[in-house]
């Protein structure tokens, strides 16, 4: 075991473990395999993040992703992208960051930060642009990344508000929203599951440019495609009345997670309470076996704009805040502060475990010999 005091990204930290062996190789499709098994038992992968999900778009984003060993076994995995000499992890997913395994501790993420910007120095890539996990979406926890970031004067420049209920913990609905749900019923909506990828994208694409002039990302193909590889994760659920669809929700089931990729409602369902019935099913189904329901993202314009009717109706369902955190980590660094007045007492505790790890390593000779 050893004390030592060393430059990581920024800033002089104290480090106290043993020297390993990591090192990163570039993604190939030879990887595939490895990257998914890995992915899937790691401490925050999500199916977002199997190549099967993040190569459907491969065509759109150039892929650079990264994988890091620890001597012969794999340590993470990085997800990345690259666009116009900047690295991003990753422009075709809602977050990305790195996936770790069960033996990835901090110092070790620290390391993987130091190879990472050596990398980016060696292929003359200027920045990353960083878009960490929520800790909701974690099996475990993972936010290793996050202390590497703030070592490596990683700068935070965007944060989206999410809504999420706490599942084990629900906030009592307001009067108005039973009473929705109440009309609804009344009205003989019925919510069924459902594969019909092509009219719920018209309805979401309606909806989406008469009130923000904009379409779904993901076309109708896509999501059947997407659905066909991922049955268990991507599912469809609607709204109708009668045989007229009111309002659908495209949901990714993750392991003790619900998250609303898509919501739609037309004018008629929204007055008849469509999308509170389907919802508060939605909610109450997933309710024994996960812990959040996610409604995702109710911020525009890089954060800055939080459209407050959207968010209001996400916490009418007793929805909560958690965040989505944007950095930029330059392969140039910035200027770390050595603590001066600190130095002195470090390097003399420094050099008092040195004297008490050789004490011990002579005895352990002399007993031997």
């Amino acid at each position: 075991m050893f004390l030592w005091w060393q430059w990581y990204g920024t800033k002089w930290i104290w480090l106290c473990g043993a020297c390993t062996m990591i090192y990163l190789k570039p993604y190939t499709l030879a990887h595939k395999t490895l990257w998914n098994a890995f992915n899937a038992d790691s401490k925050n992968g999500l199916f977002l993040f199997d190549r099967d999900y993040m190569d459907y778009h491969s065509d759109r984003f150039k892929d650079n992703s990264l994988l890091f060993y620890e001597e012969d076994k794999l340590l993470a995995l990085l997800p990345l992208n690259i666009t116009d000499n900047v690295l991003y992890s990753h422009q075709g997913l809602t977050f990305g960051g790195f996936i770790t395994g069960r033996t990835m501790k901090q110092e070790k993420m620290l390391e993987c930060f130091t190879l990472l910007r050596t990398f980016m120095q060696e292929q003359g890539i200027s920045k990353l642009i960083y878009k960490a996990i929520p800790y909701i979406y974690h099996k475990i926890p993972s936010q290793e990344d996050l202390y590497a970031l703030f070592v490596n004067n990683a700068q935070l420049f965007r944060v989206d508000c999410s809504s999420s209920i706490a599942l084990p913990h629900p906030i009592a609905l307001p009067k108005g929203r039973k009473s929705q749900i109440t009309r609804a019923k009344r009205e003989n909506v019925q919510i069924n599951q459902s594969q019909d990828f092509a009219a719920f994208v018209t309805l979401l694409n309606e909806v989406l440019q008469s009130r923000h002039q904009s379409k779904a990302v993901h076309s109708a193909e896509e999501l059947a495609l997407l659905s066909k590889r991922f049955p268990e994760q991507i599912k469809l659920f609607v709204a109708h009345q009668a045989q007229t669809l009111l309002a659908g929700a495209l949901v990714f089931v993750y392991p003790h997670l619900i998250h609303t990729q898509y919501l739609a409602v037309n004018d008629k369902g929204r007055e008849i309470g469509a999308l509170d019935l389907l919802l508060k099913t939605l909610i109450d189904t997933y309710a024994q076996s996960k812990t959040y329901f996610d409604f995702g993202i109710s911020t525009e314009s890089n954060g800055t704009f939080l459209n407050t009717g959207l968010i209001s109706q996400k916490e009418g369902f007793g929805g909560r805040t958690i965040t989505h955190q944007f950095y930029e980590l330059l392969s140039s660094g910035g200027g770390g502060i050595i603590p001066y007045l600190l130095f002195p007492f470090l390097l003399f505790y420094s050099f008092i475990s040195l004297l008490f790890y050789c004490g011990i390593a002579n005895a352990t000779t002399m007993r031997r010999g």
